[in-house]
């Protein structure tokens, strides 16, 4: 048997860097981590060549040249199509939501439009420190899921809802 083909993570926050040493360790396999928009371009993945690109945070567009090559996982913290867009736990919050989904979805070319792979139930309570921290570990039990299970994605069933990004 070969050796296990890399994976990347992007996230711009750096709470999500811990998922790749955990990973890494746990599946006894390289996973590389692009944190900064710019260090994001289809060279940087090419030499990485990653089975798959995991996306638990990333608030810019990914290139079509590299998710149309790589199979990229987004994690989204509603229960989609509810919730497409920006700023998904503060519009939540606002909306008085308690709970929610987290959504892991194939990125595409229309912004979480994408067919779901997996989604588990995420509780909003606390500070968004703590529902962000919750968040992670489900990210990283839900990448274990989805490298062990292979499920095949389904199209989101319903009318979207649309969120704007809010700003601090």
């Amino acid at each position: 048997m070969g050796k296990a083909k890399p994976l990347l993570i992007l996230s711009s926050r750096p709470w999500n860097l811990g998922i790749a040493y955990r990973l890494e360790a746990e599946l006894n396999r390289p996973v590389y981590a692009i944190c900064q928009p710019n260090q994001l371009n289809i060279e940087a993945v090419r030499e990485i060549n990653p089975e798959w690109i995991f996306v638990p945070h990333w608030s810019h567009l990914i290139p079509e040249a590299i998710w149309a090559r790589w199979s990229t996982v987004i994690f989204h913290m509603t229960d989609l199509p509810y919730g497409r867009g920006g700023s998904p736990l503060q519009n939540l919050i606002q909306r008085g939501h308690s709970t929610t989904k987290l959504t892991a979805l194939r990125c595409g070319a229309e912004v979480d439009a994408g067919d779901i792979y997996l989604q588990e139930s995420l509780d909003l309570h606390g500070t968004a420190e703590e529902i962000f921290l919750r968040s992670d570990a489900l990210v990283e039990q839900m990448i274990i899921r989805i490298l062990h299970e292979k499920p095949t994605p389904q199209p989101q069933e319903g009318k979207p809802v649309l969120f704007n990004r809010r700003k601090p």
